[in-house]
């Protein structure tokens, strides 16, 4: 089981979608957190998300899939797990957008935002859970010395 959830290969690839995704997901996951980039902090996040009627669980649960994950995908260590969650907010996100329509919201004329972002999203987690941490990832690291031990 652990060498399934570290095995990789050094493939440069894993290293730029991993890199990608944190990039993306970081400011996201420090503005429920820590209240970085004009967010509402951990309190604030959790009471919001309540109040939309989401158990403190599952707030928690995104809150590490959002700013653990991508601190965990720079280090390419427990890629999968951290692009898997990633990948599970990101389909429920799209589930919660899919009456707007695909395309983003660009001219204001839409209800809301579409789905569009979440399915890029959702492909980057899903090709991370598939083919591990690539190139210069821990996970690498720890494969081969749990092979060589």
């Amino acid at each position: 089981m652990i060498q399934a959830i570290f095995k990789t290969n050094k493939d440069t690839s894993g290293l730029v979608l991993r890199l990608i995704l944190a990039l993306v997901f970081f400011p996201h996951g420090a503005q429920k957190v820590l209240g970085w980039f004009g967010g509402y902090g951990f309190t604030g996040s959790l009471q919001y998300f309540q109040g939309q009627g989401i158990p403190t669980i599952f707030v928690l649960l995104l809150f590490a899939a959002e700013f653990l994950g991508p601190i965990a995908l720079v280090l390419g260590l427990f890629t999968r797990v951290s692009a898997l969650g990633i990948g599970v907010a990101m389909s429920v996100a799209a589930l919660v957008h899919l009456p707007n329509g695909l395309f983003m919201n660009w001219f204001g004329n839409q209800q809301g935002e579409g789905y569009e972002f979440h399915l890029l999203a959702i492909a980057i987690a899903a090709a991370l859970v598939i083919k591990g941490g690539g190139l210069a990832s821990l996970d690498g690291v720890l494969a081969e010395q749990k092979r060589t031990a």
